[in-house]
């Protein structure tokens, strides 16, 4: 067999609570298929995540499974997932980093 795929398959993940961490973030997506990557940023600033995250499966069916199920409720939030449109990877941030 040729090399494996490397590609990932993501969705994001909007209206999070700001108790959940990324740990508990992959451990409720890890029950749709096996989770490559959960990245959720942090506020420098504040210390709390910014509501948002990417999930990243290593399978199409993994994704599918995600995106077929609603309501996703986290604890008591109903999150908002949606079919990553643009790979994650690689992405420039447009914030700046020195103080206002």
């Amino acid at each position: 067999m040729a090399a494996p795929a490397k590609k990932v398959f993501e969705v994001f993940v909007s209206k999070i609570p700001w108790t959940v961490a990324s740990k508990e973030m992959r451990e409720y997506f890890v029950q749709f298929g096996s989770v490559k990557k959960c990245l959720l940023p942090f506020d420098k600033e504040t210390g709390f995540h910014r509501g948002f995250c990417w999930v990243g499966f290593s399978t199409e069916e993994g994704l599918n499974n995600a995106i077929e199920k609603d309501p996703h409720i986290l604890e008591g939030a109903k999150l908002q997932v949606q079919r990553n449109r643009r790979p994650f990877a690689g992405q420039k941030s447009n914030k700046g980093s020195e103080p206002e």
